[in-house]
């Protein structure tokens, strides 16, 4: 790799013990499943021929617990990096539905009245802000090298779709980020020259969530121009 070339990838956490089935969010205690551990040791196999430099974490345990592997598997101690903790959402701890979720409740309508902002948690430019700031600092940690970064579905995708130019409001339903998926940013220097996605552990997926999300699940990636 040429010493201007750093590529950052931008990991979602593997799956979390959640019987409940909470919105959690930013709550604490949650950590991944037997199977959520399984996808992180995938993912590290996956990166152990990488010139990986550095890890870090959003301080969700989830998030922690994913990187270890990684970081284990390379010899590096696991960072921590706030900016890349899960959006804030009004739903946190509730669950999330129209039949016997929190929708049922006319109080909560109110938070659903601008789907672009959003009205119901974190704006999508907040996130956009800070997750750049994140993978900047990443980058700038692993010159020349490779970084990782373990996150959260929703603001990989929202930096994901600000780097490809595309709107930020969109189709929960429709995003390409799996559990435990690598969305991978290539750098030019400090400019992001290519995005690319891969799934290291989907066969490990459940059932009902292999191809979820955009069509086209296999890897992918986008360069852009100068």
């Amino acid at each position: 790799m040429s010493k201007d070339t750093t590529v950052v990838h931008l990991m979602r956490h593997g799956e979390v013990h959640n019987p409940e089935g909470l919105l959690y969010g930013r709550l604490p205690g949650y950590h991944l499943s037997e199977l959520g551990r399984q996808m992180a040791d995938r993912v590290a196999e996956h990166l152990a021929d990488r010139d990986i430099t550095y890890v870090v974490a959003s301080p969700l345990e989830r998030a922690q617990e994913t990187a270890e592997p990684i970081g284990k598997a390379h010899g590096l101690e696991v960072a921590v990096d706030e900016r890349l903790i899960e959006a804030d959402n009004i739903f946190q701890g509730k669950t999330f539905g129209v039949g016997d979720g929190s929708l049922k409740n006319p109080s909560h309508w109110k938070y659903l009245t601008n789907p672009f902002k959003p009205s119901w948690g974190e704006p999508y430019i907040e996130q956009v802000v800070r997750m750049m700031g994140a993978l900047a600092a990443a980058r700038d940690a692993a010159r020349g090298h490779e970084a990782v970064c373990v996150s959260h579905q929703l603001p990989i995708w929202i930096v994901r779709s600000f780097a490809e130019r595309r709107r930020l409001w969109h189709d929960p339903r429709r995003r390409q980020c799996s559990l435990a998926s690598l969305t991978s940013f290539t750098y030019e220097g400090d400019r992001i020259v290519s995005v690319g996605y891969r799934e290291p552990a989907r066969d490990l997926l459940p059932a009902h969530l292999v191809g979820k999300g955009k069509k086209g699940d296999a890897p992918v990636a986008k360069s852009f121009g100068a």
